[in-house]
């Protein structure tokens, strides 16, 4: 994209999910399903050296130390290192025991070539600015047949989580100078599969999976959004005040179709992709 600035472009996700890094950690109960089936189709196998890349609070990388076992490792890595230092609070010290925090940049990872057996990415592919990149260190560090399970928000149109937000900031403000990385951008399973078989990546399989949601009120929705955009939600917090009032409340009206009894449901859509170096 001209003119786009990647560093500053991570240095506005890195300072939005440091800001929201407890209140994410807080509704991590409601993605428990979607975290489930992608350490499912990653398998972890007792022994095994795992490492999780945007991992945020370390639930994913929590889950895989229990399959590990105490011959195992996971290193739970994410830019914003608050992020790590919430999950590292919160974990009971039996899945601390065999995991190591790296606060990271995963386009430029600092791990020996053929490192891990298996590499996680949970909805973090797309923030990235050059996924490309991130593919190809993670190529680098896994073992020879090391395996890539990670998961991608589908199609705008099947993620009334993210989309119907973004509608309402796209209604009320002015459209950003440089457009930012679509969140949906890897969301069609062909996509998905080309941009890994570009990298150099193997057996490459996908399969959807749904993510369902409910909230009392569209204040509910908004916050949730905002618990989980960490640069949209750090550009939102440098508005004047009322702007993001009025954000808040007018969130409402694009909430519409997702109009369930007294509150609103949002059934997501999210791939997931597993393949070998």
């Amino acid at each position: 994209m001209s003119g786009f600035d990647a560093e500053r472009f991570k240095a506005n996700e890195r300072a939005g999910f440091n800001r929201i890094a407890g209140r994410y950690l807080a509704g991590a109960s409601a993605r428990q399903a979607l975290q489930q089936a992608l350490i499912d189709l990653a398998d972890p196998a007792p022994g095994e050296r795992i490492l999780d890349i945007a991992s945020g609070p370390c639930l994913l990388a929590a889950d895989a130390t229990a399959r590990v076992g105490g011959t195992g490792l996971v290193v739970a890595s994410d830019i914003a290192e608050a992020m790590l230092a919430c999950g590292r609070d919160a974990l009971p010290p039996e899945r601390l025991a065999t995991m190591v925090h790296c606060a990271a940049d995963a386009e430029t990872l600092p791990f020996a070539d053929d490192r891990f057996d298996l590499v996680t990415i949970g909805l973090g592919l797309f923030i990235l600015p050059d996924p490309s990149a991130a593919l190809a260190e993670v190529r680098r560090v896994l073992v020879p047949g090391g395996r890539l399970a990670l998961s991608v928000w589908g199609p705008a149109d099947d993620v009334p989580l993210i989309s119907h937000a973004q509608a309402c900031i796209a209604r009320l403000l002015p459209p950003p100078r440089v457009p930012r990385p679509s969140v949906f951008r890897f969301g069609e399973s062909a996509v998905l599969r080309g941009l890994l078989t570009d990298a150099g990546y193997a057996t490459v399989h996908t399969a959807g999976c749904r993510l369902d949601c409910r909230f009392t009120d569209a204040a509910d929705y908004w916050q949730a959004f905002l618990d989980l955009a960490g640069g949209a939600a750090e550009a939102i917090a440098r508005l004047p005040e009322a702007v993001g009032l009025r954000l808040a409340d007018e969130v409402v009206h694009d909430l519409q179709p997702c109009r369930d009894g007294d509150g609103y449901a949002t059934r997501n859509r999210v791939l997931l992709a597993l393949a070998h170096k």
